[in-house]
């Protein structure tokens, strides 16, 4: 008997996106991102299902050495760099990439004892201000970054966007001019496409893409679906009806009391809730699969359960599976609903979800 609720996992559909996103940018080499326990998938799930991966891009040192532990040979980038000067040794040993980012970061770099070099991708800052080198910084720190032995060569260039999910934004525009004018004689590597540039600013692919939300078969930009862009929903995020009751109008359901049905209708409850990292604000109406149709949810999600209108005439039983996401219901729109986006839905599932590569 399969657990709920879980999240499925579908090991073709996130090769099918690698496959899908190497014909978007046929140029570049793809370092795949699995951070957050690779968007929720499972980091080895998805590390063993992307072994045509060029490589892996990682925010944290232990998700590194996790894939390195589970046997995966493939180039990490970690993609916030090292914290502590302790951890170059870690780097060195494991054969992981760093980035560089901040004045800290170099400096210990340059009084780092290490028996080989350490690959580094230095971060420029190219508009969005939140990591980086700025553009009066990066001539200077490229030349230390040259000098120094513990460094191997050549050094790769990295940016990144901040409003690629927004394709009517020049910002974009500016930032690849940035990286552009400072980065176009780089012997090394050079990435700025995440998602969002991969799928909309073709220009920005350079010899590699950054795709993330992408490979999880999700588009980054609200409004639109992944489906769009020829990229399947990895995940499907089940449960199951623990209850189908009889419902008056006029009577209340939930904490608070604050929805009354307009008619009489029967009611569902699912067993999912805020505890399983399902959001508590979900609005009345958010959509719920069940059936093959769309039911909304009614009334307050609560810790372990959520209760939806299946209307009047509904035959659903017990034991009936309810989805709360998934191809037939994409989470763009279930996100959409929530008002929140897609990414912190299916990166916030709590350890309750059981996750099941299929």
């Amino acid at each position: 008997m399969k657990p709920f609720p879980r999240a499925e996992i579908s090991a073709q559909a996130l090769k099918d996106n690698l496959a899908r996103l190497r014909q978007i940018a046929p140029n570049s080499r793809v370092m795949a991102v699995v951070k957050a326990n690779g968007y929720g998938h499972g980091l080895m799930n998805v590390a063993n299902c992307l072994t045509e991966a060029d490589g892996f891009g990682l925010a944290r040192l232990e998700e590194a050495l996790a894939l390195r532990a589970g046997g995966v040979k493939a180039k990490l980038v970690l993609l916030e760099g090292f914290f502590r000067q302790v951890d170059l040794m870690t780097l060195v040993e494991h054969d992981i990439d760093t980035v560089i980012h901040n004045e800290v970061q170099l400096e210990m770099l340059e009084n780092a004892s290490l028996s080989k070099p350490v690959t580094v991708w230095l971060k420029l800052d190219s508009g969005m201000h939140r990591l980086g080198f700025t553009p009066e910084q990066f001539a200077s720190v490229y030349a230390r970054l040259e000098a120094c032995p513990q460094v191997a060569k050549p050094i790769h260039i990295m940016s990144h966007f901040a409003c690629a999910d927004e394709p009517d934004n020049s910002m974009t525009v500016d930032q690849l001019a940035v990286f552009e004018a400072l980065t176009k004689n780089s012997p090394g590597y050079r990435t700025l496409a995440n998602s969002a540039g991969t799928l909309y600013w073709p220009d920005s692919q350079a010899d590699w893409i950054r795709p993330g939300i992408a490979l999880y078969g999700v588009s980054p930009v609200m409004g639109d679906l992944g489906l769009n862009h020829g990229l399947e929903p990895a995940m499907a995020l089940v449960s199951q009806l623990i209850a189908v009751r009889d419902h008056k109008a006029g009577e209340p359901v939930g904490y608070g009391c604050y929805w009354y049905a307009k008619e009489d209708t029967r009611l569902g409850v699912v067993a999912i809730g805020y505890g399983d990292g399902y959001p508590r604000n979900a609005p009345e109406g958010t959509p719920v699969w069940i059936n093959g149709r769309r039911v909304p949810v009614v009334g307050r999600v609560s810790m372990d359960m959520l209760t939806v209108d299946l209307g009047k005439d509904a035959k659903d039983s017990i034991g009936d599976d309810a989805i709360l996401w998934g191809k037939a219901l994409p989470v763009e729109e279930v996100a959409e609903h929530i008002g929140t986006i897609a990414y912190e839905l299916v990166t916030k599932l709590t350890p309750r979800v059981a996750v099941c590569l299929e």
